[in-house]
């Protein structure tokens, strides 16, 4: 089996350990052995997080090293691009083009980037490239809380795994009232690349 190295970048707050745990039983479930890291910023709510996954026949780490990573989902675009050291000129970048602007931004001290420049920074390092507004598909829905679902929905048009397996977990790792809500999330992610 091909391996696959997997970062989640986003913001406290986003379901973004969620998203790394949901991709890690994914992968286990799919016949991989699976490593997973989170790292964490200062201030979990509105802090960077990071999540590196890794599916493979035999994964001895679980940190994805710089300018190899297969996939990277950015939860945030800012997020999304201070990671883009890990991509490869083979990576493939799926985007929420929703700004959470860090607390250097919202007090003045530094400029967000336009999303048109950070788009294309990362076109040009990888092989390809996704952005939507997950968070717009989410709240349509019913709630920005699961834009983190719409973001693995928009991944699994990516990999060969079979639906069956992400409503499985998907399923076990939510709330029993919010099952329905996290597949139709998930279903309108992948709608998202589908349609493309």
């Amino acid at each position: 089996m091909k391996g696959l190295d997997i970062l989640v970048a986003g913001v406290g707050g986003q379901g973004t350990i969620l998203a790394s745990d949901i991709l890690a039983e994914v992968g286990m479930l799919a016949g991989y052995d699976v490593k997973k890291s989170d790292v964490l910023g200062l201030a979990v709510r509105g802090g960077s997080v990071l999540s590196h996954v890794r599916w493979g026949e035999e994964v001895a780490s679980p940190v994805i090293s710089p300018g190899t990573a297969t996939f990277l989902l950015g939860f945030e675009p800012l997020e999304a691009l201070r990671v883009i050291s890990y991509l490869s000129p083979e990576s493939t970048v799926l985007v929420n083009t929703r700004a959470v602007p860090p607390v250097s931004v919202s007090s003045g001290n530094m400029d967000y980037p336009s999303l048109e420049e950070i788009e294309r920074t990362l076109r040009a390092d990888c092989r390809r490239f996704f952005s939507f507004d997950a968070t717009t598909v989410a709240e349509k829905l019913g709630t920005a809380r699961v834009a983190n679902v719409v973001m693995l929905g928009a991944f699994a048009t990516q990999v060969d795994v079979p639906f069956e397996i992400w409503k499985n977990v998907i399923t076990a790792r939510v709330p029993t009232k919010d099952r329905g809500l996290n597949l139709r999330a998930f279903r309108a992610g992948l709608d998202l690349v589908n349609r493309r």
